[in-house]
């Protein structure tokens, strides 16, 4: 069954569906579900939804940097429109057990680290260089 992981995850995943079904309705199996692959998909499902929330906050505090860095450019209205909104969308996923994996001030680094060098010719203005938020006032927050 491990190979058909391998070579076909749709048709591994029905079939690991049915013999779940068929396992918890108490049926005698000849052929056992893929535990390992099975577990292994089962943790993926929530670290897909933490990635999820990191690029979501990434992009806002990039683009919130970029506010902050060249506060009269013409498309900080832009920035602060699509920051809002990558902050919404990981507000909409956000769950609370996610709290303790969630480093915010790594996020916050990594988006730091991308900032431009320059913007229209024209050097940063000064940023924070430590995350400004903690994560119950960035997820509660309504901009």
């Amino acid at each position: 069954m491990s190979d058909l992981y391998d070579t076909d995850v749709l048709e591994w995943s029905q079939r690991q569906a049915e013999l779940l079904r068929r396992h918890a309705s108490g049926e005698k199996l000849n052929e056992q579900p893929d535990w390992a692959n099975i577990i292994e998909e089962v943790e993926s499902v929530g670290q897909s939804q933490i990635d999820a929330i990191e690029s979501w906050l990434f992009q806002a505090f990039l683009h919130e940097l970029k506010i902050q860095a060249w506060p009269e450019s013409r498309d900080a209205p832009a920035w602060r429109n699509e920051a809002r909104s990558f902050r919404v969308q990981a507000r909409r996923k956000y769950r609370p057990s996610m709290r303790q994996r969630l480093d915010l001030p790594d996020i916050y680094a990594a988006a730091l680290s991308a900032l431009p060098d320059n913007m229209d010719g024209l050097p940063p203005q000064p940023v924070s260089p430590t995350c400004p938020i903690g994560i119950d006032e960035l997820m509660t927050q309504q901009q």
